[in-house]
């Protein structure tokens, strides 16, 4: 199964036939284990990477640190799921550090993260803190330079 989610991680559109040729598998048990990992919720979906900087519709991403208080016999599970549910709300992650949940949050400009800070994290009881960084410019996502490398370039190395 993990070689068949690694090629489709690479490229969603992948055919299971493409699939079964380069992992010398049957077209069928390409398939079935697709319908398995779809069925038991490790494939959540499929979906297209874009570089909305290079549109005329860029959106503004923010990452937001929250410092929250967890409830007793859930932890900090209840707070990042009541998060999770907000549409602004790309990923969420429960993390180590300095915060305790890291909130990527998408919209159209500055105006509409700060709204939904003040409007609706802010106010969810047992959010302590939030401390917002706005992403000014994206230079990988997902694994994927968005610059191309000059021909011939090579990264830098320093002793």
């Amino acid at each position: 199964m993990q070689e068949v989610l690694k090629l489709l991680e690479q490229d969603a559109r992948m055919a299971p036939a493409e699939i079964a040729t380069r992992l010398g598998l049957e077209v069928d048990r390409v398939e079935a284990i697709i319908a398995q990992a779809e069925a038991s919720g490790i494939l959540l979906g499929y979906s297209a990477l874009v570089n909305w900087a290079a549109t005329d519709s860029a959106k503004v991403y923010a990452f937001i640190a929250v410092e929250a208080i967890p409830e007793h016999g859930k932890g900090f599970d209840a707070i990042a799921e009541h998060i999770a549910l907000f549409d602004e709300v790309h990923s969420a992650y429960l993390m180590s550090g300095t915060s305790d949940l890291q909130v990527v949050v998408e919209g159209d400009d500055f105006r509409d993260i700060a709204r939904f800070v003040a409007e609706k994290l802010a106010p969810i009881p047992g959010v302590k803190t939030t401390a917002t960084s706005f992403v000014l410019k994206t230079y990988k996502i997902e694994g994927r330079c968005l610059q191309e490398r000059k021909a011939g370039g090579r990264l830098a190395v320093t002793p």
